[in-house]
């Protein structure tokens, strides 16, 4: 499985699908430290052995056509100048969901995504830092969209789009326009800086937050 309609310069544009992976967020640590990965590599997966959530619990993606799926930045800043990046990629999720397919969730700062007081998704964001700077940023998304088997642990307090609204998401589209949109926030040309957002070129990483200037050519 390939993505198809990409409009991206760099987010996605180098993907992999596996239908069965330990982890799609191991998978790109591990090609970072075998120095195997360019800019904006995206890993997904149909099924997850070994997902990882936030604050090391297990993220169960043993369903077929759930989304999960995990990206790579490569970056050179202050891990302060980002503190609100994750915040922006819920936000983009909310997007896409309300526009694409009429489905209205809430999010739960910084890295879930609720419906009706049930975890839907979230977001893990790892980053690599040397010298007070981070140096690779990984993100992993997971969100229940076609989940109808919750273990007794998490049966009550999560759910999925499925199950409330009744649609199927199809993976691939979703993570496409995921990638379209974040990277329209995330990418600028030359040098208008004038907006509270990040902002990366494709070749220069040169990055923006908060009107601020903060990454050097490399």
């Amino acid at each position: 499985m390939k993505l198809k309609n990409l409009k991206t310069n760099f987010l996605g544009r180098n993907n992999f699908y596996y239908n069965t992976i330990d982890s799609t967020q191991k998978e790109i640590w591990r090609r970072i430290y075998e120095e195997n990965i360019e800019n904006g590599t995206l890993i997904f997966s149909d099924y997850q052995t070994s997902g990882i959530g936030t604050h090391g619990r297990k993220w169960y993606t043993d369903e077929k056509n759930n989304i999960s799926f995990s990206f790579f930045i490569n970056m050179d800043c202050d891990i302060k100048k980002i503190s609100g990046l994750t915040l922006e990629i819920a936000k983009t999720i909310k997007e896409i969901l309300k526009r694409k397919y009429n489905v209205e969730i809430q999010i739960k700062e910084p890295n879930d995504i609720y419906y009706n007081g049930k975890k839907i998704g979230g977001i893990l964001t790892e980053s690599k830092v040397f010298s007070n700077k981070i140096k690779y940023l990984v993100v992993g998304i997971g969100i229940n969209t076609n989940k109808q088997y919750f273990v007794d642990n998490i049966k009550d307090i999560a759910t999925s789009i499925i199950k409330e609204f009744g649609i199927i998401i199809d993976t691939g589209e979703f993570i496409t326009e995921f990638c379209n949109e974040f990277e329209k926030k995330i990418i600028i040309k030359g040098e208008k800086n004038n907006e509270n957002r990040l902002f990366i070129s494709r070749s220069r990483l040169t990055m923006y937050w908060n009107g601020k200037r903060f990454i050097r050519k490399i």
